[in-house]
């Protein structure tokens, strides 16, 4: 499954897409030119156990790092995944 990416102005979603539906998403939003601040990761039922939200939240992360910026994480999920992987923590603000 392809993660997707967009963002328009301060706000900023990675998502997987279905048949036109959104599957999964994690959303964030940009606070001043160095803060990406994430406040939703959310995976259907059906894809529950395949890692989808690790995955989202590891593309952020990649894209914190490409844009020089660091990360908020106020979703509970995205605290976990950074809690847990060490590797991740150095976009961490």
């Amino acid at each position: 499954m392809q993660i997707q990416h967009t963002q328009q102005d301060q706000d900023g979603t990675f998502f997987i897409e279905k048949n036109g539906n959104t599957m999964a998403e994690m959303t964030y939003y940009l606070k001043g030119k160095n803060t990406m601040v994430i406040d939703h990761t959310e995976v259907d039922e059906s894809l529950r156990g395949r890692n989808i939200g690790f995955e989202l939240v590891k593309k952020g992360a990649e894209y914190a790092r490409k844009q020089n910026l660091k990360i908020v994480p106020l979703c509970e999920f995205a605290k976990s995944v950074f809690n847990k992987k060490e590797e991740l923590r150095d976009v961490l603000q």
